[in-house]
């Protein structure tokens, strides 16, 4: 398989672990051990005592699966497959799709959701989220998705709180999206990484797979959930024959999950409510300083709102281009800002990680890199 590099993936593998401050991280401040035990009802501390070490169902523990369904209306068990969240995506489209077919997915975009499926043989084209009319947030054009699908189109994949905006559609036009994609047979691939994050509850979306028979989502606890280095998620979908399929595909990847973290998982999903509650506070504590910020230096950046998820991308309009910007942050300040090029996008931004509590501390270190200038 020739597949691109991942560009983001091998910026991280270099600068995650030695930068002093991360301040594109898309994660939440990760839970402890100890938080999380303290989170976990009766049932899920007493398998975690009780935990044998051997191996795992394919498709995921029976008892988590069950507490994932849980928090959909209209998927069971059967219809759930638990997974490393980047698996999902790679084995889903290895399960979908055949060379020659057509694929739409939104730009800019997490890079595995469209180069897995260029890699296989597939046509991708970009459906662009853009800057809103007045330029205070971003946006989607239903009529461009219509002008975009062809004979050969099979899979639409969308992605929800976005990242890197934390654009949020509103309910009309994510159903008119379903509606445009339901009428040419297409498959919906969403990513609902982020869901759960939206800065109001209020236009929290319905999960692709309870408002499409034909949608697939890909959710997990990286993000929503805080807890990053447990390495699960999960794929939902009323597909018929999916599940299957799919998980004759994970035997060439990691055969089945690991028990521990399957066992600590459950304990995250049973209080979701609870850790979206506290990452929540912290993302809009963090969003307020953002806002400051930017309004402080408005010769420098320009923000752009999102609405929901733990990232924003606001753009750099000061002296020289983003990517100099970014390089002279690292290398004065150790602070690692990631540039839009990582996310396949030609624009002066960069994403800014709002879900870190040392984001302020973060955020002063490029305070002193502007005054300095």
């Amino acid at each position: 398989m020739n597949i691109a590099p991942f560009e983001l993936e091998r910026l991280f593998a270099q600068h995650e672990f030695r930068a002093r401050f991360l301040l594109s991280a898309s994660d939440c401040e990760s839970l402890s051990l100890a938080d999380l035990l303290a989170l976990a009802d009766a049932d899920s501390r007493m398998r975690w005592e009780r935990l044998s070490l051997g191996y795992t169902e394919s498709q995921g523990d029976p008892v988590l699966r069950a507490a994932i369904a849980a928090n959909y209306e209209q998927i069971g068990p059967d219809e759930v497959v638990v997974l490393v969240p980047e698996e999902g995506i790679f084995l889903a489209m290895h399960t979908l799709l055949e060379p020659g077919q057509h694929v739409i997915a939104m730009h800019p975009a997490y890079q595995s959701l469209h180069e897995v499926a260029r890699a296989l043989g597939c046509a991708v084209s970009q459906w662009p989220v853009t800057v809103s009319s007045g330029r205070t947030g971003w946006q989607l054009d239903p009529g461009l998705l219509e002008d975009l699908i062809q004979p050969a189109t099979r899979l639409l994949v969308v992605n929800f709180p976005h990242n890197p905006t934390g654009f949020v559609p509103a309910l009309e036009l994510f159903e008119a999206i379903l509606d445009t994609a339901g009428r040419h047979g297409l498959v919906v691939f969403s990513d609902e990484m982020y869901r759960g994050l939206e800065h109001d509850p209020a236009i929290r979306l319905p999960s692709v797979v309870d408002a499409y028979e034909r949608g697939i989502t890909l959710s997990g606890l990286s993000k929503t959930h805080a807890v990053p280095g447990l390495r699960l998620g999960w794929l939902a979908t009323r597909l018929p024959a999916f599940v299957d399929r799919l998980v004759a595909h994970k035997d060439y990847t990691t055969i089945c999950n690991s028990a521990a973290s399957e066992a600590l998982g459950l304990m995250a999903v049973r209080a979701t409510r609870r850790i979206e509650d506290r990452n929540l506070a912290l993302i809009q504590a963090n969003l307020g300083r953002a806002q400051a910020f930017a309004r402080q230096y408005a010769d420098h950046v320009h923000w752009l709102a999102p609405q929901g998820g733990s990232i924003a991308f606001p753009a750099w309009v000061g002296p020289g281009s983003v990517d100099e910007f970014s390089r002279r942050a690292l290398d004065q300040r150790g602070v690692l800002i990631v540039p839009a090029r990582f996310f396949g996008h030609a624009g002066p931004h960069f994403r800014l990680g709002l879900g870190r509590a040392n984001f302020p501390k973060a955020l002063g270190q490029v305070e002193a890199l502007l005054q300095q200038s």
